[in-house]
């Protein structure tokens, strides 16, 4: 099992084209770890904003009648990719895995599968 701070090293690491990875607790809107992103992206105010996509799903979703689980939700942009995978491991409730990606660089498949694996390894 890795921490926080392990588990988004390993995700800097081993995911081509990674630009930033936060921890995200969508309850509060707080980034409870971040690695990347830069002065031109704040990782922090992306967390909090992507707390309200997460949230919005989430009432969509029990408005439809829909008794499911998110697995994961992807954002395309022109340059970038924006990932934001719900963990669903014991004592994660609430918390997600957002990860920013270079789209000339990334490969989208492996990278959700590579998260997929971080998020297993996750101790919260």
């Amino acid at each position: 099992m890795a921490n926080t701070e392990a588990s988004l090293k390993e995700a800097m690491a081993s995911i081509e084209g990674t630009l930033g990875v936060a921890l995200v607790d969508y309850t509060s809107g707080m980034a409870l770890g971040t690695l990347g992103g830069g002065k031109d992206f704040n990782l922090e105010v992306a967390a909090a904003g992507n707390t309200d996509v997460i949230r919005a799903k989430l009432r969509t979703m029990e408005h439809l009648g829909i008794k499911d689980e998110i697995e994961d939700v992807l954002i395309t942009l022109g340059g970038q990719y924006h990932l934001i995978r719900l963990l669903k491991t014991r004592g994660s409730n609430g918390l997600f895995l957002y990860l920013v990606l270079d789209k000339g660089r990334a490969n989208l498949a492996m990278a959700r599968h590579q998260l997929k694996r971080i998020e297993a390894e996750l101790e919260v």
